[in-house]
């Protein structure tokens, strides 16, 4: 997902709560969403011990991660392409969730 994508997908969901609690909202959204930038920066210092796996909450995956020092350096390549785009999917579904009980 590219930054415009996200941008966007974020704005339709911020508009679709209503005006009384889009304070709550965007609080909430602030203190628990991910930064794509900072979670690449734990992928591509610490990537290969599962670190940015377990920042996004995919702990399984982190512990599989740390144990075959990052799928013996290939997973941890791959990651490094697709683990921005993961925080970004991740902070969408929180805004969809956040959004469904405001």
């Amino acid at each position: 997902m590219n930054d415009l994508a996200y941008t966007t997908e974020l704005l339709s969901i911020y508009k679709s709560v209503p005006d009384d609690k889009k304070g709550e909202f965007m609080t909430r959204f602030t203190t628990q969403a991910k930064n794509p930038t900072a979670v690449f920066g734990f992928s591509a210092y610490l990537g290969y011990f599962g670190v940015d796996r377990f920042v996004l909450g995919d702990i399984g995956l982190g512990v599989l991660k740390l144990l075959t020092f990052g799928g013996l350096y290939i997973w941890y390549i791959v990651d490094l392409f697709i683990v921005a785009g993961k925080a970004r999917q991740k902070n969408i579904e929180l805004a969809r969730q956040i959004a469904t009980f405001s």
